[in-house]
């Protein structure tokens, strides 16, 4: 079963650069994380990333852009439910494309120190900070990706030690063989899904922020508080049943 480290561009990252190869089949990197370690697998990008950044694939390697990953994020729900930043669209591609039983975060914390670096190659835009309907909560868009990602037999666990605006629980690397996905409280999650069906918040072609005006911040906001609480441990004595528990498919 596969253990996938995703890497971001956050400071700590740089850390990475150490770390043996095991326990990690697959190796995802987000944006400029490419150059953390030449040994990544998958390099998932936007539209808008430099082409005089992109790097030469090797043996093995793939670039992964907006053909590839727009139909994954529709099949889960969309970017305004799924948050329009590359940490949440790199996952949520990794969850379908790979199927792994852990994705590992590393440098993905979405914090911004107000002195010092923001990234590991110095100063950077905190582009999940920007004002953004899909955005309004990062935490409770975390907790989307968590659950639904455990509902596929598949953990997500945050391997940074710092500030973090995700949810996931923190592990060690000496961990991840054992870990298992998180417990959540199916019958809020699946309340959450019915919701967003209801709302029909979906954007196929992704560019959502062309219709962001037909979107009601305040019923994102209360959507948001469903997955925090789908997040929480299900009540002593419940069961959880995740057998239906998929985002709605987009509309043509």
């Amino acid at each position: 079963m596969t253990i996938v480290l995703l890497l971001g561009s956050g400071p700590n990252v740089l850390e990475a650069r150490l770390w043996p190869r095991a326990p990690f089949d697959r190796i995802v990197a987000i944006n400029n994380a490419h150059a953390v370690r030449p040994d990544w697998d998958h390099l998932v990008y936007p539209w808008d990333f430099p082409a005089d950044r992109r790097p030469k694939p090797g043996p093995g390697q793939s670039l992964i852009d907006e053909s590839a990953f727009v139909p994954t994020q529709n099949r889960h729900g969309g970017f305004v439910y799924a948050g329009g930043t590359m940490a949440f669209t790199a996952a949520y591609w990794a969850l379908e494309a790979l199927q792994p039983r852990v994705i590992a975060t590393f440098g993905c914390d979405m914090h911004y120190p107000a002195k010092g670096p923001t990234h590991f190659y110095g100063k950077g835009a905190p582009d999940p900070l920007r004002r953004d309907i899909t955005l309004r909560s990062l935490e409770a868009k975390s907790a989307r990706l968590m659950v639904l990602a455990a509902a596929r037999g598949c953990a997500m666990v945050n391997l940074s030690q710092g500030p973090s605006r995700l949810v996931f629980p923190r592990l060690t690397r000496e961990g991840l063989r054992h870990c298992r996905p998180a417990r959540f409280d199916a019958t809020v999650a699946r309340r959450a899904l019915e919701q967003e069906a209801r709302l029909g918040y979906f954007v196929p072609s992704g560019r959502y922020w062309e219709v962001a005006d037909s979107f009601d911040p305040a019923r994102i906001d209360a959507l948001d508080a469903l997955w925090l609480q789908a997040a929480q441990p299900p009540a002593p004595g419940r069961m959880p049943v995740h057998r239906g528990l998929e985002p709605a498919a987009p509309r043509p």
